[in-house]
């Protein structure tokens, strides 16, 4: 089968964002419900909550979801008052964009719920599955960002 004739069920990057899709919505249903957080929120505060203070280039970057997506969530969060932001003394056209401690505590909330449903799902695959899994991953999106950076 050449590559005009693969069909979109064997199309890896659709499965790859079906899954995704439907792994994340499994762990959003978690604190959605809960806390009133939709997906792009939830993976900015994971984020902040991983890593500390970030620019919104910085979110964009670490996402990969676009600067509006980023900037409205951060607009949602900083209004619930999950995200604070302050002065960027490197540029001062940014800011930096962080947890509140009512964020921090939201977020050591959600964590744990969130860890628990992925247990679950990744149960359904061995322990050396996951590592192979991880492995290649983080090869596709290296090369993925290789590309990005040869486009520019």
């Amino acid at each position: 089968m050449s590559g005009t004739e693969t069909r979109l069920t064997d199309f890896l990057p659709y499965r790859m964002a079906i899954t995704s899709n439907a792994v994340s919505g499994l762990i959003a249903g978690e604190y959605r419900s809960e806390f009133g957080l939709k997906i792009p929120e939830w993976r900015i505060m994971a984020v902040l909550g991983e890593v500390g203070p970030l620019t919104q280039r910085d979110l964009v970057h670490a996402t990969l979801m676009d600067k509006v997506a980023v900037n409205r969530a951060c607009k949602v969060l900083e209004e619930k008052g999950f995200l604070q932001r302050s002065p960027n003394e490197e540029d001062g056209r940014s800011h930096h964009l962080e947890l509140t401690v009512t964020g921090q505590e939201l977020h050591a909330a959600i964590w744990p719920q969130a860890v628990e449903m992925y247990e679950k799902i990744f149960s359904s695959i061995t322990t050396r599955e996951q590592d192979k899994l991880r492995s290649i991953l983080d090869k596709l999106l290296k090369a993925a960002r290789a590309l990005e950076s040869d486009g520019k």
